[in-house]
């Protein structure tokens, strides 16, 4: 792609996947036989070509047939449901007809606005997403209004069935999307209790990027004849892209991000970031420093998001920070510099992200933040690319201070040239005299000052970690966790939650889960130490009773999290700290959400009778 075409692909801003722009030649959406209202839409949308998923997905989807499709991110799959979704619904008829299961809060957001958008040219058809970390009013009205679409997490979902706020017996298709993902955050039981509660009539499609015996289970239980298709991977070698990775504590990555931007030679920059509020959180971070930063996420409106693309262009913005939604399809040759402020869950995600450099016949550089736990992350990535990521040393305060004052120097000559100094010699020849100074201390002063150094000072913990000190820390606690539960940081919160080593638990694991259903960023989340049976989370600030709830019944490896304020070993009763249970369970008959007791061995809501 050159200058003149489109900074961000038509299906960018509609879906969470774009189609494939290396993509060989197949059918048109002509071939295809949707409704005509939906074939508008792809029309005005942009749509040309099916990728892979989308041609071989939408035929038996719109046959009535259901599908198990594999495929990654990055193929186009939310058309690939989407659109046969919609042909399955009567806009008509003010009742839930179509329910999409995701993993996190914002896959669910992006494809409601997705399937949204493709529903322009279908009147009277709303959709809702149902997630954790926002009031439950605006999406219990929703639905009393008759929304036909449901999108939501499996956490809410069951939250507003326990509420009677959703029912699903009237539902005519159902998506599992990123179903493997579901399994990894535990929520495998729940999306079977959720599927229990649909007619048998109604059509699964599911969507995985792998196919784990678990939900190969959900598909033998839940799905009839389904036809599968299957999407290989996009070639995974970047050879234009010059690879590297920094370990980098998540604390300390805004500082480390912003020295190497402040060295790089590159003419602009993309830093890739998880989540929206994360987005926003590095963007302000780097504005602070002193950087001309931007970002951008799914949910920026279209015309805003041409703005600061062509800002990028133009060269008037330097750094751009966005989500993996909000970068997909953007064509913009100064980028030099691609950072993943975090590991990208996928190989296929890593992929797309260092392609927005090295385009054009250009040379590209990409740089991984990983954390002293994630190393096996990136020899994922590396066996997916085949390629050995070198490990890059973080610019020091003094390097970026080096780096600034040069920069001014190469002017030098320039401004000599120039003339007209005549001024300034007098002045330095008068403060020299006065002050009986040394012209090179001078001016070796007025380059401290030029380039923001105000002398020494106790160091930060970030410049710290740039001369090793803290480097040492972390590679010490690579080895493992501890026995002895870490000292909380200011201003966070120790919790126990009741999941640890011998359920399979992990980092990853309990920060999806905590930051999905409570809201959370993952900035919000610190120090994590996994014993035998519990592990203690510190999170920043405090969580309220209601975020403590929908955490407790998110699932890792299948168990609940349980969470609750840390006491210390056996409640401040005993010096038991490694392997003890974390919460001893409540004898004490429940309450389900109707005022009725539940003994645990029941569902906490029946199957409706049509």
């Amino acid at each position: 792609m050159n200058d003149s075409s489109p900074a961000v692909d038509p299906e960018t801003s509609a879906a969470p996947e774009s189609v494939d722009p290396q993509a060989p030649a197949g059918p048109s959406f002509d071939d295809i036989a949707l409704p005509a209202a939906l074939r508008r839409a792809v029309d005005e949308l942009g749509f040309t070509q099916p990728s892979a998923i989308q041609a071989q997905a939408i035929p038996p989807l719109l046959e009535g047939r259901d599908v198990i499709g594999v495929a990654q991110t990055g193929t186009g799959k939310t058309a690939a449901f989407g659109l046969p979704l919609l042909a399955a619904i009567d806009p008509s008829l003010r009742e839930v007809q179509a329910l999409v299961l995701a993993p996190t809060r914002e896959l669910a957001m992006q494809v409601a606005d997705a399937i949204a958008s493709f529903a322009t040219s279908m009147g009277g058809l709303d959709v809702v997403a149902l997630y954790g970390g926002s009031p439950y009013g605006p999406q219990e009205r929703a639905l009393a209004r008759g929304a036909q679409v449901v999108v939501g997490t499996p956490g809410r979902v069951m939250d507003h069935m326990r509420r009677t706020n959703l029912r699903l017996d009237t539902i005519r298709f159902a998506v599992l999307d990123e179903a493997d993902e579901m399994l990894r955050m535990g929520f495998a039981e729940d999306v079977e209790e959720i599927l229990s509660h649909s007619p048998a009539s109604r059509q699964v499609a599911l969507f995985s990027a792998t196919m784990p015996s678990a939900i190969q289970r959900v598909a033998q239980t839940h799905m009839k004849d389904p036809v599968r298709v299957s999407v290989s991977p996009q070639s995974s070698t970047v050879k234009s892209v010059t690879q590297t990775y920094a370990v980098v504590p998540f604390r300390h990555r805004t500082g480390a991000l912003a020295r190497v931007l402040a060295v790089s030679e590159a003419e602009a920059a993309i830093v890739f970031v998880r989540t929206r509020a994360a987005a926003e959180e590095v963007g302000s971070a780097l504005v602070a420093r002193g950087l001309i930063a931007a970002s951008i996420s799914g949910d920026v409106p279209q015309k805003d998001r041409e703005k600061i693309v062509e800002r990028l262009r133009d060269g008037s913005l330097q750094v751009l920070v966005a989500t993996d939604v909000a970068a997909r399809g953007l064509d913009v040759e100064r980028i030099g510099l691609v950072v993943n402020f975090d590991v990208p869950k996928e190989a296929e995600s890593y992929v797309h992200r260092i392609g927005r450099t090295g385009r054009a016949g250009r040379t590209g550089e990409a740089l991984t933040f990983i954390g002293p736990h994630e190393r096996r992350a990136l020899k994922n990535i590396e066996r997916a690319t085949k390629q050995t990521l070198a490990e890059a040393v973080i610019p020091s305060p003094r390097d970026v201070s080096k780096h600034r004052l040069a920069a001014h120097l190469k002017q030098v000559p320039e401004r000599i040239e120039r003339g007209r100094l005549e001024l300034y010699r007098e002045l330095i020849g008068e403060f020299v005299t006065e002050h009986g100074m040394d012209p090179a201390e001078l001016a070796a002063a007025l380059g401290a000052m030029m380039v923001g150094d105000e002398g020494p000072g106790t160091p930060s913990e970030e410049e710290e970690f740039t001369q090793g000190k803290l480097a040492e820390k972390d590679r010490q606690s690579d080895r493992g966790p501890r026995m002895e539960p870490a000292q909380t940081e200011r201003g966070y919160t120790s919790y126990k939650v009741g999941v640890g080593h011998t359920h399979g638990a992990r980092p990853p694991g309990i920060v999806g889960a905590i930051t999905g259903e409570g809201g959370l960023t993952g900035k919000d989340v610190g120090k994590i130490q996994i014993f035998p049976n519990f592990s203690l989370v510190q999170i920043r600030g405090s969580l309220s009773s209601e975020q403590m709830e929908r955490i407790s019944r998110a699932k890792v490896g299948g168990r609940e999290l349980r969470i609750g304020p840390d006491q210390g070993p056996r409640g401040g009763k005993g010096p038991h700290r490694d392997g003890e249970r974390p919460f001893r369970r409540d004898d004490r008959p429940r309450r389900d959400d109707r005022g009725g007791r539940f003994d645990g061995k029941r569902r906490p809501f029946r199957r409706h009778e049509g």
